[in-house]
């Protein structure tokens, strides 16, 4: 199939790829790279379109000059990266983009030009060129292919093409004036959007300061897709500006340090060695002192770790660390740490009380949904918490008889919409439900498509357990679809009890559950095929049976989101997915419906939230 249609864009190149431009009208094709697939075309589209949909130009100029390492110099022919510097492009001037330079020296002559970049103001080294336009300033050759690929475009005027430009010096020594790029540039470059596209949103803005953002030094891991056989992932490290240092400078053992984080100040709750599973005190708990997210008991099983896992994975968790402050939800009023559950339910007066009661091990000795009835019964009693501090079981009337869909951006949205006060702290468990609602009506692009046109869409829910107990908080999904289509969650598990197993609630007139008592990978093919499929707090490396489920996902091809606690177990998770024949399609990002609880672990400090993280698969 790739060379049948390379040779076919061969034609419509050497027919239209004659001009000299620096643009979308240079004639480059990405079918005449060497060695390239159809399949990392796609991916690289993918990771253009998902960078365009962060928005950076809307706060970066050309001056703004991002420095950017991918992997090891080893990783790379020569032993050389063939790129070092990133800047965004067009915003206010022109046509938006991106310029990828050989290094900061080369930056400087295109910031003159106000990064658009002539012929006199390319490096003499030349540079990769990253531009997006409207369908009409693209060339017939590409036009061609991305209509005959399918690939993906984020809007009208996103458009993008790829080339490398020379300068007049070069072209007057020989060199052309533009060429494709080569396929070790390209891996270069989709590590490098992957990684810009979760980096730069961090920028922190110097206040009252215009245009200007603090410094920025993270480290990120990127997975290349399935078609790039070479390498699973790889750590990119994103500085602004480019010569901000990570304190990466020496691959020694790191000191250990005594925990002096909010954890230890305010716990009586003791930690716990990653390694030998041994107590330590929680004000004294020995930790990394370079990440500060690991816990020892001493320098013993902190050097075994370190040999066998922890020096691979430093600066990994270092900037995890840092994100700590961006993953707390702020707003709330109730206590956002729980140290422990049933402690962070008393302190919340909820422990013992309705849906809560699947928030603690204290009925554990009680079948998943079959919770006895709370004490007073009724919608108040499932919630346990004062009237008008959850949300009544009733439609949005204000969006009853609306076309449009209901988009919420987060938290402080919903609770205005539903008049709750931040007080509340319902959240913790309707992180669940609107999760859902967030991924069918936001983040899975074919879902929302049929709830635009009134259709009922249809999600497998795997691996449910206190959810089956929550039903009165799923019941606000079809009170927010009240505007759209509807849904029918099919949920499907091993702890579906028998006496569920088979049942279909209408939770009103656009929402219907129905539940199903077995694995997913035995079951699937007696249900009505999904349009989607979610598995909430998922550890899919943390249960043998995820994998005759995987394969079931694969062969469907469904869209399919995850979340997880952590982002260590979503980098498990990744590996999982990836030996599974299921690259990630839809990157590790923060769920804006994740729990605003901490939770506290017993051996890190890693930021932990009940569906703290997102990704997908098939997307």
């Amino acid at each position: 199939m790739d060379s049948h249609l390379k040779e076919l864009f061969g034609t419509f190149q050497q027919q239209f790829g004659l001009g000299p431009g620096l643009g979308a009208g240079s004639g480059t094709s990405l079918l005449k790279v060497d060695g390239i697939s159809t399949a990392f075309i796609k991916s690289l589209f993918r990771a253009l379109a998902l960078l365009w949909r962060s928005h950076p130009w809307k706060r970066l100029k050309a001056a703004h000059l991002f420095g950017v390492k991918i992997g090891k110099p080893s990783d790379w022919p020569d032993a050389r990266q063939p790129f070092s510097c990133v800047q965004f492009i067009g915003a206010g001037v022109g046509d938006l983009g991106l310029n990828i330079l050989r290094s900061e020296e080369d930056a400087v002559g295109m910031n003159g030009a106000k990064g658009q970049g002539n012929q006199k103001s390319v490096p003499q080294r030349g540079l990769l060129r990253i531009t997006f336009g409207p369908e009409a300033e693209v060339s017939p050759g590409n036009r061609k292919m991305i209509r005959t690929l399918g690939l993906e475009i984020a809007g009208p005027k996103a458009y993008p093409a790829i080339d490398v430009v020379f300068s007049q010096k070069a072209i007057a020594d020989g060199f052309p004036s533009f060429r494709n790029p080569l396929l070790e540039e390209l891996r270069w470059v989709y590590a490098c959007l992957r990684a810009l596209t979760q980096v730069h949103p961090q920028l922190q803005q110097v206040s009252g300061v215009p245009y200007s953002f603090e410094d920025l030094s993270q480290v990120v891991e990127v997975s290349y897709p399935a078609e790039d056989m070479r390498d699973k992932s790889v750590m990119v490290k994103v500085s602004f500006p480019p010569n901000v240092e990570h304190d990466d400078s020496s691959n020694s053992l790191p000191k250990l340090s005594e925990t002096v984080d909010m954890s230890a100040e305010k716990t009586e709750v003791a930690r716990q060695c990653v390694v030998c599973e041994k107590e330590v005190p929680a004000e004294r708990a020995p930790r990394c002192s370079r990440c500060k997210a690991v816990i020892y008991c001493g320098h013993v099983c902190q050097k075994q770790d370190w040999k066998e896992v922890h020096k691979g994975v430093c600066e990994l968790y270092k900037a995890m660390m840092e994100r700590v402050d961006e993953l707390e939800i702020k707003g709330f009023t109730f206590p956002y740490l729980a140290e422990q559950p049933c402690k962070w339910l008393e302190q919340v007066g909820l422990h013992g009380k309705g849906m809560w009661r699947r928030l603690c091990t204290c009925y554990r000795s009680c079948p998943f949904g079959q919770l006895p009835p709370p004490e007073g019964g009724g919608w108040a009693g499932a919630w346990g918490v004062e009237h008008g501090t959850y949300p009544s079981d009733a439609p949005l009337l204000d969006y009853d008889k609306a076309s449009s869909q209901l988009l919420l951006s987060g938290w402080g949205e919903y609770y205005n919409l539903r008049g709750l006060p931040l007080s509340s702290p319902v959240a913790a468990i309707l992180s669940f439900p609107l999760t859902v609602y967030s991924i069918v009506t936001s983040i899975c692009v074919s879902t929302k498509n049929m709830l635009a046109k009134g259709r009922e869409v249809t999600v497998h829910y795997l691996g449910p357990e206190g959810e089956l107990d929550w039903l009165p908080a799923f019941t606000e999904i079809g009170h927010l679809l009240s505007g759209s289509g509807s849904l029918h969650i099919v949920m499907v598990g091993p702890e579906v009890p028998s006496s569920l197993s088979g049942e279909v609630n209408s939770l009103g007139r656009k929402l219907r559950m129905t539940f199903v008592q077995g694995l997913y990978q035995e079951e699937a093919n007696a249900l009505q095929p999904p349009h989607l499929v979610v598995a909430l707090n998922a550890g899919l490396d943390r249960s043998e049976t995820w994998a005759g489920a995987l394969e079931v996902i694969r062969q469907q091809g469904s869209p399919t989101f995850f979340t997880d606690y952590a982002e260590p177990c979503c980098v498990n998770a990744k590996q999982v997915l990836r030996a599974s024949g299921l690259p990630i399609s839809h990157p590790v990002t923060p769920n804006t419906f994740r729990s605003p609880v901490r939770n506290q672990i017993p051996s890190t400090n890693v930021p932990w939230f009940s569906n703290g993280f997102m990704f997908g698969v098939n997307a």
